[in-house]
């Protein structure tokens, strides 16, 4: 099978982030209250859940000394999130805002040594592939300086477990995966985002139709069932797709296109346990053992979910 895989090509595009501007019907809603003592009230109220970064830009904004644009992260799913105070305290604030938002915590800390888990069950072996940036391959952009994504091939459809605990924050069921030709590239799958406790984000792409077995909002574990992989090359058996990535930027240039366009988000060269080491950075069309230790479950659960994980 080696000599036989294809790296697959995989597209990483602004979906990822939900970006909008004072869209209608969007994930996050921006409004503002005037006060009685003519202060103003910025909040948000969201369906989705998982952070995003909010920004806001003032067209218009007297009587006040806040900065005329602003940078600000939201969790939870309604909050206040900026107060404008009036200098003059007998005169209101004029302003007029737009503003937009994009999934993740700005610039988030996170460990770059930390080890993940294989995605699939304990003792299963995978076929690894780098994935190639299909805006490079089909569109002419160039690939991002850190790009990184794998491709897990199993020899029958199998299913897919988290890499590491964290929130689901996005599921995408919306394409047939019975597929019975060989396609190279497809933009359609089915993706799944989990939003880790350090702000990093693990997107996951090529699940059967129907598979999945989590829900938004559920909290999961190294280890926890996603959904199944699925197959559109007969001769790579069946997969999925992980990148790891981090919100690095909110800066949009409006002139860009498919062919100058740069990600706003930052990729992960990951480390990985596996049997044959466990502590490994993968590489390209080797096989490799699903371990599930216990010290990897220990790093991130409390002891109550410990317990209820069955971890001693």
């Amino acid at each position: 099978m080696i000599n036989k895989i294809i790296l697959a090509a995989l597209i990483f595009s602004m979906s990822l982030g939900v970006l909008s501007v004072n869209a209608q019907e969007s994930p996050v809603k921006i409004t503002s209250k005037v006060n009685n003592d003519k202060s103003v009230d910025i909040s948000f109220e969201k369906e989705e859940p998982g952070t995003f970064t909010v920004l806001i830009k003032f067209r218009e904004l007297t009587n006040t000394d806040a900065s005329s644009e602003q940078e600000l992260t939201i969790k939870g799913y309604s909050g206040n999130i900026l107060s404008l105070k009036p200098k003059n305290e007998g005169q209101g604030i004029g302003y007029s805002y737009i503003s937009r938002y994009i999934r993740g915590k700005l610039e988030p800390k996170y460990n770059a040594d930390f080890i993940y888990t294989l995605p699939y069950k304990a003792g299963t072996k995978v076929m690894v592939a780098e994935s190639g940036f299909v805006g490079a391959k089909y569109f002419g952009n160039a690939t991002p300086a850190d790009w990184k994504a794998y491709r897990f091939y199993s020899k029958t459809q199998d299913t897919v477990t988290a890499v590491r605990k964290g929130i689901v924050v996005e599921i995408r069921d919306l394409h047939d995966t019975d597929k019975t030709g060989d396609v190279a590239y497809s933009s359609k799958s089915n993706d799944l985002i989990i939003e880790h406790a350090d702000g990093t984000l693990a997107t996951y792409r090529g699940f059967k139709k129907g598979s999945f077995v989590i829900e938004k909002g559920q909290t999961v574990f190294p280890g926890t069932a996603l959904g199944l992989n699925s197959s559109s090359n007969t001769k790579l058996g069946f997969g999925i797709s992980l990148m790891l990535t981090y919100l690095k930027s909110t800066e949009i240039d409006p002139s860009q296109t498919l062919q100058n366009s740069k990600s706003l988000y930052g990729f992960i060269t990951p480390r990985f346990t596996t049997v044959e080491n466990p502590n490994i950075i993968l590489e390209s069309r080797k096989e490799y053992s699903v371990l599930l230790p216990v010290e990897v479950l220990k790093k991130e659960l409390t002891k109550k979910e410990m317990k209820k994980q069955g971890v001693k």
